[in-house]
């Protein structure tokens, strides 16, 4: 098995795909890790403006800006 490429509290952009015209853009935030299908993995990420939370595979996701701490 592959690891995963996002950790959590990490910031990514959601990319949608041909079906996910109702899943907003924009920046997301890794919740947890999932293990996925053999080929792919999944992650629980939220939403940084509306705060749901969905499952997408890690091919939907690209890195975003830098995690900020204060």
């Amino acid at each position: 098995m592959t690891p995963h490429l996002y950790s959590v509290g990490q910031n990514v952009e959601f990319v949608p795909g041909r079906y996910d015209t109702n899943v907003p853009r924009g920046l997301y935030t890794v919740v947890r890790q999932l293990p996925g299908p053999p080929n792919d993995r999944e992650y629980r990420v939220k939403h940084k403006q509306d705060g749901h939370e969905r499952i997408v595979l890690e091919s939907q996701l690209r890195s975003g800006p830098p995690t900020l701490f204060a």
